[in-house]
């Protein structure tokens, strides 16, 4: 199915809550969001894992065409964190020694090194993308992490300086993303949360490296940055540090949380020239919202977006969530969107 031409169309940001059968909760959140490997989060191992991470795939596909969602991904099941699964398939990573960054809230995290010049081995997500397509008729979208924001969840030991690293990471990223558009999916999406946590960084060669990236890929092209996941970071600013700059990239949507945050949105006339993923559905409380609290929300994304130009999306993944309220939250989003889409028709 082609990219939905009906006014604000529906999709997740990537992910949706893992069964407990294939994860341990418990490990998962005690791992935060790992950028290394996390194997000990998978309850079932050795030749059963795919097999299992296949028949969890498509339960998360059925509840997101059950819940009515127009945009599909595969929930990302099969990974253990948003970038992990493709920043460690990477040529000059090392993976089993891990470096450590610090973040701006002191918290330490073991990351993997960079030891020698990034290459992409060979096709990351390809079958991910193709799975997808062979269990839906809705329209698709894969999601990858962008250059900038793997560039800062590695320790560099090899490249001069951190730009060059980035515009190798951005080379591995075009290469995935050229081979993902091969299968048909129909819209890539970039993760770029980082962007906001190090916006000098960003503004001196981030916006350049997602562009390279993103050099050549046709159809429709997604920035998403968030302020993290809601089970990982509590207190959240009202505010991005680094958002207009993002009309400088070649992306044709940008995806932003707003919803948790009370997001003030005078701040997306920045983005005249892009379509908006608004967040409608706040991640950090367990309730479920109603039908009329998402449409009050984007009600108020039209005041500045035009309504060829909104899509109706969560704040960020929904992988921490209980599945449950996941799905109760995406059906509330549909049934929201509906109620705008009716008033805009008169």
């Amino acid at each position: 199915m082609s990219y939905p031409t009906h006014l604000l169309p529906t999709t997740v940001v990537g992910s949706y809550p893992q069964p407990d059968w294939l994860v341990n909760r418990e490990t998962l959140h005690h791992h935060g969001v790992p950028r290394t490997h996390a194997q000990d989060i998978w309850r079932i191992g050795g030749e059963f894992l795919e097999q299992a991470q296949d028949d969890a795939t498509i339960l998360a596909i059925r509840d997101m065409e059950r819940a009515g969602i127009d945009i599909l991904t595969d929930g990302e099941i099969r990974r253990e964190s948003y970038s992990n699964r493709f920043a460690l398939a990477l040529e000059g990573i090392d993976a089993d020694h891990p470096g450590e960054v610090r973040s701006q809230t002191g918290r330490v995290t073991p990351v993997p090194r960079v030891v020698g010049k990034i290459r992409r081995r060979a096709a990351v997500e390809t079958r991910d993308a193709e799975f997808l397509l062979q269990n839906t008729g809705h329209a698709t979208k894969i999601t990858l992490p962008g250059p900038f924001t793997l560039s800062q969840q590695a320790k560099n030991e090899f490249y001069a300086d951190e730009e060059e690293m980035a515009m190798d990471y951005a080379v591995a990223v075009n290469a995935e993303l050229r081979d993902l558009k091969a299968t048909g999916v129909d819209v890539l999406q970039l993760d770029e949360p980082w962007v906001r946590n190090s916006p000098e960084k960003a503004a001196r060669y981030g916006i350049r490296a997602i562009n390279r990236a993103l050099e050549g890929i046709e159809g429709p092209t997604i920035i998403h940055l968030c302020f993290g996941y809601a089970a990982v970071v509590q207190n959240k600013p009202s505010g991005y540090s680094f958002l207009p700059q993002l009309a400088e990239t070649i992306a044709q949507q940008i995806s932003i949380e707003a919803a948790q945050p009370r997001l003030d949105l005078g701040v997306l006339s920045d983005l005249s020239g892009k379509q908006i993923l608004l967040g409608v559905l706040d991640l950090g409380d367990l309730t479920v919202e109603t039908a009329e609290q998402v449409a009050a929300r984007l009600r108020n994304g039209l005041k500045y977006v035009d309504p060829t130009r909104l899509v109706a999306a969560p704040d960020c993944g929904m992988k921490y969530l209980p599945r449950e309220i996941a799905f109760g939250k995406l059906k509330a989003m549909v049934e929201g969107a509906a109620i705008v889409r009716r008033e805009l028709a008169g």
